[in-house]
């Protein structure tokens, strides 16, 4: 019997006798509130979806239909365009979408167009 085949037999066992004690699991949204870099991607998820309902009444149908929200940081927001004419009609709206931010409140209103990449198939 070779090291490796104790090893793999060796399971630990409680004494007899003694109670085995599991705690109980951590909720998830408790785990998810105790981590920091999990509650700065939930803010800046959360700043992103409201920045998108200020500016949605904004976009025509037509167009809002290819607009998504990307992601807000300390610099500002990106708006996601699923094509460049979409993009560039962004870019004429862009004034008055970040001033429509401003009056919102939003500290960072500057708004950053890109556009998104088709998902490959």
């Amino acid at each position: 019997m070779g090291d490796q085949d104790i090893h793999r037999r060796f399971v630990p066992r409680p004494a007899p006798g003694a109670s085995v004690s599991v705690p109980d699991p951590l909720p998830l949204q408790r785990a998810l509130d105790q981590c920091e870099p999990l509650l700065r991607l939930q803010q800046r998820l959360a700043q992103a979806s409201a920045r998108m309902d200020a500016v949605r009444p904004l976009l025509p149908a037509a167009l809002a239909r290819h607009v998504r929200s990307g992601p807000a940081d300390d610099e500002g927001w990106t708006l996601l365009a699923g094509n460049p004419a979409v993009a560039a009609k962004l870019r004429q709206l862009q004034p008055r979408l970040e001033a429509v931010l401003r009056q919102k409140g939003f500290q960072r209103s500057g708004i950053r167009i890109r556009v998104q990449s088709a998902p490959s198939s």
